[in-house]
């Protein structure tokens, strides 16, 4: 690979700047030969020259990666992904070649795991519920003591070890909390390990992070959601094919568990989802990944992999094919 390889964005051109911005943009400048004017939405634009390309430096709304791209562009060699999931993107045509992947889904695992810190600390202190109340009530006492809220000996279940469900296992270790793991491939170190069903029926608080394969499709169906205590609460910042979301309606309209969904099965929810409209329900549109300035940190992941390429060394966030079967 030259000193300066021949680089392309391929992107959703309103994401460069987030993902690069002016610091990372004069990194990359001593790095390769890229024309920061130039963002690939689409590989037959007619400003877009191929055939001297050697690395795609890719985020969201990239372009399949296909056999008339590979055969447009004979000298590329990687693509390094500055944003989390590289499923659907790239062809088998790719992987058969041997070349080479890189994600930043690392760097993207940190503001999900922020997220559900937040949303599991704030759960457990009742908050979400007492929101409602107040907002319904108007008023309160400063003397009454709120009974079966607290994070003292709280048990939290993490569902899945996947580098997201690590790193919340790692920013909760300080609090005062009972930590328990459901993963049928990977332990964790001295955090308890337990079948679904017993971790369901165990936990206070449940949050998933677990991938989306056919596997795992439905895993919280009507019969496990049952298994959860009452007042018990779901978070989801996985994908929403993991949960039955009707199954999961009828358990919240019951009023016997509340959930935090920062995704939905259907993304986004139709207008007249009773989701929405649920007191035990709390929604939001899909932010708990990178967005405003935490896409930066995933650019900067992007740079050091394009460092490590030029340099000869191994790529730090390879991403092979086999891993498609166990990764969002």
């Amino acid at each position: 690979m030259s000193p300066r390889p021949k680089a392309l964005f391929a992107m959703r051109e309103e994401h460069l700047a987030l993902l690069f911005p002016a610091p990372l943009l004069r990194r990359l400048d001593t790095l390769a030969d890229i024309d920061v004017a130039v963002v690939a939405e689409r590989f037959d634009d007619p400003r877009v020259a191929l055939a001297d390309v050697e690395i795609l430096i890719t985020g969201w709304g990239c372009p399949p990666i296909d056999e008339a791209l590979l055969a447009a562009a004979p000298r590329l060699r990687a693509v390094l992904h500055a944003a989390g999931s590289v499923k659907g993107m790239i062809s088998p045509a790719w992987w058969e070649r041997g070349l080479l992947v890189s994600s930043a889904a690392e760097a993207n695992a940190v503001p999900v795991a922020e997220y559900t810190v937040g949303a599991i600390l704030l759960a457990g202190k009742g908050v979400f519920a007492l929101n409602q109340r107040y907002r319904r009530e108007r008023s309160f006492t400063l003397a009454k003591i709120e009974p079966g809220i607290g994070n003292n000996g709280r048990t939290v279940g993490i569902v899945g070890a996947s580098r997201i469900g690590r790193k919340v296992l790692e920013l909760l270790a300080p609090y005062d909390l009972d930590l328990c793991l459901y993963d049928p491939y990977t332990r964790v170190p001295g955090v308890r390990q337990e079948s679904l069903e017993e971790l369901l029926r165990r936990s206070d608080i449940v949050s998933l992070h677990a991938p989306a394969t056919p596997e795992t499709e439905h895993m919280l169906d009507r019969a496990r959601l049952a298994l959860m205590p009452d007042g018990a609460v779901l978070i989801n910042t996985a994908r929403g094919s993991l949960v039955d979301t009707d199954a999961l309606v009828s358990e919240l309209k019951s009023g016997r568990l509340s959930a935090v969904l920062d995704v939905t099965e259907p993304e986004p929810l139709q207008p007249d989802s009773p989701l929405f409209d649920l007191p035990n329900a709390f929604l939001t549109p899909h932010i708990a990944g990178s967005h405003g300035n935490e896409l930066s940190r995933m650019g900067a992941v992007a740079l050091d992999e394009l460092e490590r390429l030029i340099a000869g060394l191994p790529l730090a966030h390879q991403v092979t094919h086999e891993d498609l079967d166990r990764v969002a």
